[in-house]
């Protein structure tokens, strides 16, 4: 479970500073729509025979990315009439419509879907802990040098275009280093994971409040308790670390054993075992191991369970 944490912890350190971003921008679903836009890619590639973990998937989804992180970089105005959320909102409507349509076309797109959404952080392997760890540094050395238009944009714009700064050019750069990280991020954790870490600790350290040092580290102490919390748990209860399995997988496991042991009722004996007798009430009774062959004469011999 290290590899697994050591990743949570690598998405934990950059989706929490670019919260900060999203969160005083007012485009707090932008994530999602941007991993939608990543998905639409990677299904897109799929159905060019590339498969989830090729570099060929990879392109056509950080492709798709970037073109969306333009889309969003001019429709944004100094006059605002159209509210930009209502614009991702569009976006991610068309790209999941567009992507379900994509994978109607491939064999197994509803999976592909699926694999999307929630991910599969607890299969990955620490050579991808490495390279993600090296792409998201790049990024945050990006976001360290251009930090004052970034900032100034997200926190005050209308001083950003009173100094003259080619906000939508900032806007674009903004967008597609983001994309970048959304692209990465969702091949491994999924589109609600990743929207989790972006947010949830973000909006915990602007609750407290304080600069903006302070809410990172906040947000970073926040994202590290909860995969600590989530990684315990998914080890101890011996369940997955996406949600939106637990259930379905605990029921299937256990229709499986169920049909298992049916299946194997004529090779051994079952912990219960019921017999019709010469009355209308069949008779059950536990059956131990020096029981097991007796129970299976009994049952060969009777008319059958009663059911």
């Amino acid at each position: 479970m290290w590899v697994p944490f050591l990743m949570c912890l690598v998405l934990t350190g950059i989706h929490a500073y670019l919260g900060l971003h999203v969160i005083a921008r007012e485009v707090v679903f932008v994530d999602i729509a941007l991993a939608q836009i990543a998905a639409l890619g990677a299904t897109a590639a799929f159905l060019w025979n590339y498969d989830l973990e090729t570099w060929g998937s990879y392109a056509f989804g950080l492709i798709f990315t970037v073109f969306g992180a333009l889309v969003f970089a001019l429709t944004r105005s100094r006059e605002r009439r159209v509210s930009q959320e209502a614009i991702i909102g569009v976006v991610y409507a068309v790209s999941s419509a567009a992507a379900v349509l994509v994978a109607d076309r491939t064999p197994h797109g509803a999976e592909h879907l699926r694999t999307m959404l929630v991910g599969s952080i607890l299969a990955v392997r620490g050579s991808e802990v490495i390279k993600v760890a090296c792409l998201y540094s790049l990024i945050g050395l990006f976001h360290w040098l251009c930090r004052r238009p970034f900032f100034l944009i997200s926190e005050s714009p209308d001083r950003a275009y009173a100094e003259g700064l080619p906000v939508r050019w900032w806007d674009f750069l903004f967008y597609a280093s983001f994309g970048v990280v959304v692209t990465s991020s969702v091949r491994i954790a999924g589109v609600l994971l990743v929207f989790s870490y972006l947010i949830v600790p973000t909006l915990a350290a602007n609750l407290l409040g304080g600069s903006v040092a302070r809410r990172l580290a906040i947000a970073w102490g926040f994202g590290t308790l909860v995969s600590v919390i989530a990684m315990v748990a998914s080890a101890m209860l011996e369940m997955p670390s996406r949600s939106s399995s637990r259930a379905s997988t605990r029921c299937t496991i256990s229709r499986g054993r169920w049909r298992a042991t049916a299946r194997r009722s004529s090779r051994s004996c079952p912990r219960e075992c019921t017999v019709t007798t010469g009355s209308r009430r069949p008779r059950t009774w536990p059956v131990s191991g020096r029981r097991a062959s007796s129970c299976t004469t009994a049952r060969a011999s009777s008319p059958g369970p009663r059911r």
